[in-house]
């Protein structure tokens, strides 16, 4: 028999290490938290079944695995309300006798070394948790490559494009019962593109208080000056206005001073102390009012008041995310997640000329069902700045699909995705 250890920053590394160096038939016999990552024993001597059929020895081994993870978890919670028990005991016996405060504490509280079992007890179920779901992800992808070729190909399709697992489950349900492959993948484009929603009518035309909001770098400033130069073309300067609430960044007010010299409109700033109705106040009789808002960290307190200007019910201001399609999906989630509090009536997809994929940000769009108002795909003022539609989005995303099919172990890793999702569905 031949036994390895390895040790790697997360599981899923740890697992590619084992399939490199020992092969497919490796067994995993035992895996823990180490300093810095985490460390498995794997040996080789164990037949498995040809690739894509079930494992009926491994899947037991991991019945058990979950049988023992669920009595772990019960002993955990068990001692967590016997801490929680013990506080509420300690606060009672302690307004009966408050000369003995420091005894009871010591007697009642949840010790170091009781604390430390606890989170060992935590890091271990964690790590069972991962390997539980590489595993069973592993095994799904190749039972779905062995029984349907089909689907397993347009799972392929949709990972080149950047969607997600959970998305990509979703969209292959509605065309499970299509056996055409090519049939299938364009039903397949058209769910996406149906998916994708878009304004009724143009923002400028719709007129009012429109604010761009983001993150620094997602392209704000150049946007509302392609929107800006937009209406100035197609309505003249009259009923323009631009203000500006970053007073944060380094010549970010002369920057819109200068657009505003260029497109003859005026620009007010919105300075420390000052309200935002009160800066709008003049500017009633605008019909469009275009507003530059600062890119600040989350953790930012200003960027708490800034979003609560923007959520007054009384502006009704019509707050536009703009996205660079160029981030990763992550500083995309986070983004959104930031800005919702100030209430989101659609977003902007910045960036499309620089893009490697349009998958993860078209994925946003989607999920949390903000419509794309505009799309800008170069620098030039305003006609790199275009108005979307699903279909040539979709187009687009495919034109963008990574060159290269993706691995086996990213296929593995979007099914253990799917675990994931599951997980925290039934929590």
């Amino acid at each position: 028999m031949q036994v390895k250890r390895f040790f790697a920053a997360d599981m899923r590394q740890a697992m590619k290490l084992v399939r490199d160096e020992l092969g497919a038939d490796a067994c995993i016999l035992g895996n823990r938290r180490v300093a810095g990552g985490v460390e498995l024993t794997a040996a080789l001597d164990v037949q498995m079944p040809p690739a894509g059929q079930a494992n009926p020895q491994l899947e037991q081994e991991l019945r058990a695995t979950q049988a023992k993870i669920a009595a772990a978890r019960s002993e955990l919670d068990n001692r967590t309300l016997e801490a929680s028990q013990n506080g509420q005991l300690f606060a009672a016996a302690n307004a009966a006798a408050e000369r003995k405060p420091a005894a009871m504490a010591s007697r009642t509280s949840t010790s170091p070394a009781d604390q430390q079992a606890l989170d060992a007890m935590r890091a271990e179920l964690h790590g069972l948790r991962e390997l539980i779901e590489v595993q069973l992800g592993s095994i799904a992808w190749g039972q779905l490559q062995s029984r349907q070729p089909q689907q397993a190909s347009l799972w392929r399709r949709l990972q080149r494009l950047g969607l997600s697992a959970e998305l990509s489950r979703q969209m292959l349900e509605r065309v499970a019962r299509i056996n055409d492959p090519r049939q299938a993948w364009r039903l397949l484009l058209a769910h996406l593109a149906h998916a994708i929603r878009i304004p009724e009518q143009e923002v400028i035309e719709e007129g009012g208080l429109v604010a761009l909001v983001g993150p620094a770098g997602m392209g704000k400033t150049t946007t509302l000056a392609k929107l800006a130069a937009r209406h100035v073309l197609k309505h003249g300067p009259q009923g323009l206005a631009l203000v500006g609430m970053d007073s944060f960044r380094i010549g970010a007010h002369e920057q819109l001073k200068t657009l505003g010299r260029i497109l003859n409109v005026p620009v007010l700033q919105v300075d420390p102390g000052q309200s935002l109705s009160q800066v709008l106040a003049p500017l009633a009789r605008k019909k469009l009012v275009l507003i530059d808002t600062a890119g600040l960290p989350a953790n930012d307190p200003a960027l708490r008041l800034q979003l609560e200007a923007l959520a007054n019910r009384g502006l009704k201001v019509k707050n536009f995310l703009v996205m660079a399609a160029t981030s990763q999906g992550q500083v995309l989630k986070a983004a959104y997640h930031g800005y919702k509090r100030c209430g989101l009536a659609g977003c902007i997809i910045s960036k499309v000329d620089e893009a490697a994929c349009l998958g993860e940000v078209l994925e946003l769009a989607i999920g949390q069902q903000l419509p794309v108002a505009y799309l800008t795909d170069g620098p030039r003022i305003p006609d790199d700045l275009q108005l979307p539609k699903s279909h040539q989005l979709v187009s687009r995303a495919v034109s963008l699909q990574l060159p290269e099919e993706p691995s086996e172990d990213v296929m593995a890793g979007a099914f253990a995705g799917l675990y994931q999702q599951s997980t925290l569905r039934a929590g």
